[in-house]
């Protein structure tokens, strides 16, 4: 039996210390241990989960499960002995500090890196951990695993989330996560869902997803295959509470990194002025209008034109959307986007008309005059709207009203009409040409895009039409932030609204993405029925 410093002692011969002598010693508090399983401690164990890892081949055991698809993870139900002591480390492990965590990849909160805390059982945990249970790992993975401590413990509630990712950062060897849950269901979310992944080791769909439960513990191996996502908690009641971290080693050698094909640019096509006539909003074609929109944007890089689309017009291009006649297709891979996008081939007429018009020669111009971009061979450059300015005293022309003027030297005929491709008609030699690519999207819940190495960073002109938005909630998610290159700091947020088109400048240091769209956007008040999400024309223009 062990005996606390201080209490009294045999000697040679068989007698007692002084209980004076005692006395002065002060005693010292006993320190807190854990243990893990004592069936994985067993060397039998210990081998046929060696030998599982290492052929990569499943294994059912009581006290493990170890899954090698989609990638190797292991579960085990009871990972600590001791209950006694979960229930004390669950109480620390509350008391913390926790900070709100949100960004384009998740949503919820962790507390403070847990290395140094000094609460006992914290601790204690950390100790076994990293000493006992890292010895373990070593020799079931075969592979030297550091003592460096990465530890941290997460808050998951009610429309918390974490996106797909694979965990891959140099150092990092194996990831675990130890769950202290309430009783939890599969209906509650949050789950542990892994993916598989396709022949350029991108993530293709969920094929596995597991329940967390308390007390058990997940581990798997990082490596380029390792894509796996915490699913949007859906109870408003329970905390999904767990500790998670990375043992350190020698990474896994990775791939080289697959280019996705990006949307495919255009010219623009030889669209006359009528097709703004027939579309947009009379407003938006005047040249007073027009130069204050110029002098705002050039002034802020953004802005957002309201009912931009003649209101026939738009509820046409509404009802069509809501009537589902687009085939719509899932756009991914999921570590960097997830949303439905339309197959054009499959559009009805109004639909196919609108994208016309954000192709067309005349839109080309037109946004030329909003943005002062040269989107069009007729656009001044900046030079020459300086001089046109200091001449005339005048704004920047219509590309309506002010065409006629220009008609002769600037390839119009007698009709006002645009003639032939600016491609090559009216370009300067040399000169590059200004394309687009578009696309026709549906958010729904679950739907995102996320800020990813290959992004495009380069100089842009951003739209954004909105369709089938009113009464948006912004706390859904479904919204465009903008954010500062290798910084978390965001520049602007362009929030869904009807018939609204905003008008977003970008540089190579500018990224975007999509917020994630949460459950609570099913229902848009207790009145309505479930809502089919909202759609948007999203177009990408380049000088």
């Amino acid at each position: 039996m062990r005996r606390r410093r201080g209490s009294p002692v045999l000697v040679s011969g068989g007698s007692v210390s002084s209980p004076r002598a005692a006395a002065r010693k002060k005693p010292r508090k006993r320190e807190l241990r854990a243990e893990f399983s004592a069936a994985l401690k067993e060397p039998l164990t210990r081998e046929k989960v060696a030998a599982s890892w290492a052929r990569r081949e499943g294994l059912q055991h009581e006290a493990i499960v170890l899954d090698p698809v989609p990638f190797c993870h292991c579960v085990i139900p009871n990972f600590i002995q001791n209950e006694s002591f979960l229930e004390g480390l669950q109480k620390e492990l509350l008391s913390l500090d926790f900070h709100e965590k949100c960004n384009d990849l998740y949503k919820f909160k962790q507390s403070d890196d847990l290395q140094k805390r000094e609460e006992p059982h914290v601790a204690a945990l950390r100790k076994v951990l990293f000493d006992e249970f890292r010895v373990w790992l070593s020799d079931v993975a075969q592979v030297k695993l550091e003592p460096t401590i990465d530890l941290s413990c997460a808050k998951y509630e009610y429309t918390d989330v974490l996106l797909c990712h694979d965990d891959e950062l140099e150092g990092r060897r194996i990831a675990f996560i130890l769950y202290l849950v309430p009783p939890w269901d599969r209906s509650d979310g949050g789950t542990l869902d892994l993916f598989s992944t396709d022949d350029h080791f991108q993530p293709q769909q969920i094929i596995k997803s597991l329940v967390p439960s308390w007390n058990s513990l997940v581990f798997f191996e990082v490596s380029p295959v390792s894509f796996h996502q915490v699913a949007e908690v859906l109870s408003k009641d329970k905390c999904r509470l767990s500790v998670s971290g990375w043992f350190h080693g020698p990474s896994i050698a990775r791939p080289p990194c697959y280019i996705e094909s990006p949307l495919p640019r255009t010219s623009h096509i030889p669209f006359d002025h009528e097709i703004l006539y027939r579309w947009i909003n009379p407003t938006y074609l005047e040249i007073d209008s027009q130069s204050r929109i110029q002098e705002e944007f050039e002034d802020r890089s953004e802005i957002l034109l309201k009912d931009f689309l003649k209101a026939d017009k738009f509820q046409l291009v509404c009802e069509a959307l809501k009537k589902g006649g687009p085939k719509w297709n899932s756009r991914g891979p999921p570590n960097k986007r997830f949303y439905e996008q339309a197959e054009e081939e499959s559009l009805p007429a109004i639909l196919k008309d609108c994208m016309e018009l954000f192709r067309s020669e005349a839109f080309f111009l037109l946004l030329s005059n909003f943005t002062g971009l040269k989107l069009h061979f007729l656009a001044p450059e900046e030079e020459e709207e300086e001089e046109e300015e200091m001449a005339a005293g005048g704004d920047p022309s219509s590309c309506t009203e002010g065409e006629s003027s220009r008609e002769e030297s600037n390839g119009h005929n007698s009709a006002g009409e645009l003639k032939g491709n600016s491609e090559n008609d009216g370009c300067k030699s040399g000169s590059r040409i200004p394309q687009c690519a578009g696309e026709l999207r549906h958010w729904t819940k679950g739907c995102y895009t996320l800020v990813h190495d290959a992004q495009t960073t380069e100089f842009a002109l951003d739209l954004l039409l909105f369709c089938g938005c009113e009464s948006w909630n912004v706390d859904w998610g479904g919204f465009t932030s903008y954010i500062a290159k290798d910084e978390d700091e965001e520049l602007l947020t362009v929030n869904p609204e009807d018939n609204c088109l905003a008008l977003v400048y970008r540089d190579r240091d500018t990224l975007k993405f999509v917020k994630y769209i949460n459950h609570p956007s099913l229902k848009r008040t207790a009145a309505q029925a479930e809502t089919t999400g909202f759609w948007d024309f999203c177009f990408v223009y380049y000088e």
